[in-house]
């Protein structure tokens, strides 16, 4: 079955057409910036814009960065904070005329991890960490997923949460070499590892397919894996969220 995942990041909204039997990918990754603003309207009309320029008519699956319960986001996260309270599968269902089903966006990438990539038959506690504007998480037990895991919204000495300090944002802001910018990361790291104790961490976002240049600043016991599906998770996991629209 073909359906279109959209991942919606701080910087920008991609889309794709998705074989939801394999996860593969049908079509070429169509990408628009985040509107500079970060409010509902104009991201709404980018969301149909991406929708359009496939020409698709069918169920939509989103990927959000943001808590959301029954499609109603709870938390500004890195948006504006005029999203606290606005129904997001009702905005982006109206905007295109279609059924859209909205998930956080690190619990899309960790399903598409879980079904389609490493973590396929990982059994115990995993955690998906999304490096991008923020710090996103999903946490899945036994290849179950336990939704709204935020772990990037941890308080960090004097920062309201701790991917103010340690997301892949901060890292081209700053400036940061891979070696400053991985032992931030890795401090996010030693934090999840301590509270949690996971069996697995694997990481999503841009950020992931440059691994190589600070795993060796990753030093937590637990086995840190960037996942096989790369930036792509988002999108994948987005997409067969639509055929399961009440499991938020």
């Amino acid at each position: 079955m073909e359906i279109l995942g959209i991942d919606i990041g701080g910087s920008g909204m991609k889309g794709a057409i998705i074989d939801s039997e394999t996860g593969e990918l049908l079509s070429e990754r169509y990408r628009i910036p985040t509107p500079k603003s970060r409010k509902p309207k104009p991201m709404a009309k980018t969301f149909k814009d991406i929708v359009e320029h496939f020409n698709y008519k069918g169920s939509i699956g989103c990927g959000f960065p943001s808590i959301l319960k029954n499609g109603v986001c709870s938390a500004k996260g890195n948006l504006h904070s005029s999203w606290v309270g606005v129904d997001a599968e009702a905005l982006f269902s109206d905007a295109c005329g279609l059924p859209v089903t909205v998930v956080n966006d690190a619990d899309a990438a960790g399903y598409a991890v879980m079904n389609y990539g490493i973590g396929k038959d990982k059994t115990g506690l995993v955690i998906m960490i999304t490096i991008g504007t923020g710090l996103g998480s999903g946490a899945f037990y036994n290849g179950e997923l336990i939704p709204n895991f935020e772990l990037g919204q941890i308080p960090y000495k004097k920062h309201k949460k701790i991917e103010q300090w340690a997301a892949a944002s901060v890292k081209e802001r700053k400036n940061l070499s891979y070696k400053k910018w991985g032992k931030r990361f890795n401090t996010f790291l030693e934090i999840v590892e301590t509270v949690l104790c996971p069996d697995y961490i694997f990481l999503g976002g841009g950020t992931s397919k440059d691994f190589d240049e600070f795993k060796k600043q990753i030093t937590v016991s637990t086995p840190v894996l960037p996942a096989e599906l790369g930036n792509y998770a988002g999108l994948i996991g987005a997409a067969v969220a639509a055929l399961h629209p009440h499991n938020k």
